[in-house]
């Protein structure tokens, strides 16, 4: 009991309780196969409901940071949650979802000039208006993601109003565009220097880059260049063979 987190007062209690447990997991004082406290003593120690503390543990296991094993207890997962590769996701709404405390900050913005090679991503005529934004995502306080983005404004015009300071660019766009295709690459890449100071890692250190391009029909909207840290990020995908017809 004594390697137990105490709470930080912040949210519902069950949150609180998750993040204490995966605090545990991601410095590795539960290494890979550990078993964790049993539900009846966090109840005894956070004093909770069952419910609670079932809830905490629940979302634990919905991201794939622990394995419930009959008969025998929950246990540190093997390996670190998956992404699906073809999903456009959310990441505000990913952070929610495992109980920790979402953040960003844009940190750059600019409407680029007509001879900037940053323009190149998205194939549009010079004279097509852009919108430059770079943001830094966290959880729990902690570096999760680098964004580098570029909006069209002829595609999306109320993009150039929007202060994006209540919602993450990425969010925003889901939410009042339509889009009819995507289109992702996934590479590793070493960290320039200022990727890694932004994402708290050492400069060369292998990065999981995503970039992303989104249209409507033909009309291009968006291109998001995402930076993880490789070793805390990991994306996969399930697929199924079409149809003969």
């Amino acid at each position: 009991m004594d390697s137990l987190e105490t709470l930080d007062g912040e949210g519902p209690l069950w949150q609180q309780i998750r993040r204490a447990l995966a605090k545990n997991i991601a410095s590795g004082r539960w290494p890979p196969g550990a078993k964790i406290p049993k539900e009846t003593d966090l109840i005894a120690r956070y004093g909770a409901a069952r419910m609670t503390v079932h809830r905490a543990i629940r979302s634990l296991a919905s991201e794939g940071l622990v394995q419930r094993k009959r008969k025998f207890g929950t246990v540190v997962a093997v390996r670190p949650p998956d992404r699906p590769v073809l999903e456009i996701w959310d990441i505000a709404g990913e952070v929610a979802r495992s109980g920790g405390r979402y953040s960003f900050t844009v940190i750059e913005r600019e409407i680029l000039k007509s001879e900037d090679p940053r323009r190149e991503v998205l194939a549009v005529p010079a004279d097509t208006p852009l919108l430059w934004l770079v943001s830094l995502h966290s959880a729990n306080d902690e570096p999760l993601q680098l964004e580098e983005r570029v909006i069209n404004l002829a595609t999306a015009p109320q993009a150039e109003a929007e202060k994006f300071d209540a919602v993450p660019p990425g969010t925003w766009l889901l939410n009042h565009l339509a889009w009819t295709e995507a289109e992702h690459t996934i590479s590793a890449q070493e960290a320039p220097r200022g990727i890694a100071q932004k994402l708290d890692m050492l400069e060369g250190s292998a990065c999981l880059v995503v970039e992303r391009r989104t249209w409507n029909d033909d009309a291009p909207i968006t291109f998001a260049r995402l930076w993880h840290d490789g070793a805390r990020r990991r994306l996969s995908g399930r697929f199924q063979p079409l149809k003969s017809t």
